[in-house]
């Protein structure tokens, strides 16, 4: 599981410029779930093999009582209860503040690592204008500029040490018997629980507890008709004695990382609802993340003719992008139509793991390119010589030529869908890349 560093402080201390910075390497994923303020926000990020999810907060005020402060105060609560490491920032230049000291004050009742760093410090003598902040007790204190990206690397570095995490480890192929990591992902009261509580309980599948990661995590290992599972929770899946209680607890953290683990995710919708933002922002998620993925749609037989028409021109509206995916329409209360499911993630897995060769790519790529040659750009024609498996799970295409950069989306597209043709990959995501060929006589002069 990735660690999640969550950013706290007094307002205007630079907390968005330091998530800006730190979630550089990927678009910043805002998370407009009902019940968080809009200025809590989740990103991810990486230094080096290391990967971290990071929450940004609004203004803290521990001890605020009413309105939108106090609102803002329980929001920053939960992300550093998610949270496995707390970046508490402090302004440089306007130095401490009693705000800061409340600040301080709770922080160092949790039991958890805390960094104080000290944004906007660029061109300050550390030794001098920063002493004041060893006041809040919170050990070191780390400059930084977030504008400037001045001290990132060594806060990051501090920070993910902190946790004592193993280094990551090459990604290896993974064995042909090896179980298929399923996560049920969806908004709150789509109806995970009761799908989990449903296979655990009635679909006789051998089950048993596995200790958590990083977090509280729990995976469930089952098998049925002769294929492995593990089961990644994301609904707050516990077990009390002898029976599974499934707890719906909705944590954007926990999604998240179970989205990040799992090879197969299972996106559940509300037939009762349709699709709405919050679910157009987990298909998002699991598309950046190249998840295989299946989509269902629960409490099917709660709605008339009409409104199931609705719903499906909705799926067609909000989420084009999940059109490789395979749909289901089910009730996991009343156990219809959950049979099939299990076909869908089995095919959505083996599409993601597929092996394909570099002959029959090439030879694909060359005939898709006769049937229909990209446009020209600029004087030059891009021309498309090869193309080779670069990944999997999403499995990646790397085509080889020169002048690529012309090459259109359209194009991709359409190179995409001849892949996906060809070698069956439905339910995973694609990616087509392109690199050209490096011209030798480019840094020559003429």
């Amino acid at each position: 599981m990735k660690p999640v560093i969550a950013i706290v402080g007094r307002p205007n201390v630079g907390k968005s410029t330091l998530f800006n910075r730190l979630t550089k390497s990927r678009d910043a994923i805002v998370a407009d779930f009902a019940g968080l303020t809009r200025d809590r926000h989740y990103g991810q990020g990486h230094l080096g093999r290391r990967e971290y999810i990071v929450i940004d907060t609004g203004g803290f005020e521990p001890d605020a009582e009413t309105g939108i402060v106090k609102e803002m105060a329980k929001q920053t609560r939960q992300a550093v209860a998610e949270a496995d490491v707390v970046v508490f920032v402090v302004d440089a230049r306007a130095g401490l503040s009693a705000q800061d000291y409340d600040i301080g004050n709770y922080l160092r009742r949790l039991s958890k690592p805390c960094l104080l760093v000290a944004n906007k410090a660029e061109g300050m003598l550390e030794g001098v204008q920063l002493v004041e902040f060893y006041e809040l007790g919170l050990g070191e204190v780390i400059p930084v500029s977030a504008a400037h990206g001045q001290g990132i690397r060594s806060m990051l570095d501090a920070a993910l040490d902190a946790l004592n995490l193993p280094e990551p480890e090459e990604d290896a192929e993974p064995a042909e018997d090896a179980p298929i990591r399923l996560a049920v992902a969806g908004r709150p009261n789509v109806g995970k629980s009761t799908l989990i509580n449903t296979w655990l309980g009635e679909e006789r599948l051998v089950a048993f507890d596995l200790p958590g990661t990083t977090r509280d995590a729990i995976t469930v290992p089952f098998e049925r008709a002769g294929q492995k599972f593990e089961l990644i929770d994301t609904a707050g899946l516990r077990r009390k004695g002898k029976v599974f209680e499934a707890i719906e607890k909705f944590s954007v953290v926990k999604t998240l990382q179970a989205i990040e683990s799992a090879n197969v995710v299972l996106l559940l919708l509300d037939a009762t609802q349709g699709v709405t933002d919050q679910d157009a922002h987990i298909a998002g998620f699991i598309l950046e993340a190249g998840r295989a993925v299946v989509l269902a749609i629960n409490k099917w037989d709660a709605i008339d003719a009409y409104q199931r028409e609705v719903v499906q021109r909705s799926i067609e509206s909000r989420l084009p992008f999940m059109k490789f995916a395979e749909l289901h329409f089910i009730s996991a209360k009343k156990r219809q139509g959950l049979g099939p499911l299990w076909g869908s993630i089995a095919k959505a897995h083996k599409a993601a793991t597929r092996k394909m060769p570099t002959p029959q790519l090439t030879r694909l790529l060359l005939e898709a390119v006769q049937f229909q040659s990209p446009k020209r750009s600029g004087m030059f024609r891009p021309k498309l010589r090869y193309a080779h498996q670069g990944g999997m799970n999403p499995p990646v295409i790397v085509v080889h030529g020169n002048s690529l950069e012309g090459v259109t989306d359209s194009y991709k597209r359409y190179l995409e869908g001849r892949f996906r043709k060809a070698f069956d990959l439905i339910g995973t995501p694609l990616r087509v890349e392109m690199k050209t060929a490096r011209n030798p006589f480019a840094e020559k002069d003429s």
